[in-house]
């Protein structure tokens, strides 16, 4: 019995020492409960925090962007409802180009980036619809059916 006690207590330590390590899993885990019991984001929202002059991101036009990804929390201690950042372009030092309106990227992005003219800032609320949907991704740190926040920078459309 003491032995089998023993090994559980040292794998619950090795699990919180896990999540612990990476901030996003530890948001998920701390909020996850509570989370599910709210009312789900259901469409896409956009909030223009720079408005650009520049050429408009429209589907087919291949636009170049800086972006980062956030897990939509409910916790009353984060009024912006950012969780844990899963993705940054700034991470990786270069910013991200794909042809808007493909399959490349998820739809959320798509229909948040289309309208926007270079230079602008928005950011985006996605639905878990408009995400990554029923599939866990990132290797486990985006849990599936999660809204999701996006802060988005359009630098060029060709």
């Amino acid at each position: 019995m003491l032995k089998t006690a023993t090994t559980v207590y040292l794998g619950v330590f090795a699990l919180i020492l896990s999540i612990s390590a990476h901030p996003a899993l530890a948001q998920i885990t701390a909020t996850g409960t509570a989370e599910a019991k709210r009312d789900p984001i259901k469409e896409l929202k956009k909030t223009d925090t720079g408005i650009g002059t520049g050429t408009e991101a429209t589907a087919g036009k291949i636009v170049t962007v800086n972006y980062s990804g956030w897990l939509y929390t409910y916790n009353p201690e984060k009024p912006d409802h950012k969780g844990g950042k899963f993705y940054s372009t700034s991470d990786n030092g270069q910013p991200d180009t794909f042809q808007l309106g493909t399959d490349k990227k998820i739809k959320g992005l798509n229909q948040g980036i289309a309208g926007m003219k270079v230079g602008g800032k928005r950011t985006l609320i996605v639905p878990a619809e408009l995400g990554y949907g029923a599939h866990t991704m990132w290797r486990g740190v985006v849990p599936a059916n999660s809204a999701l926040i996006y802060e988005v920078e359009l630098i060029d459309v060709k």
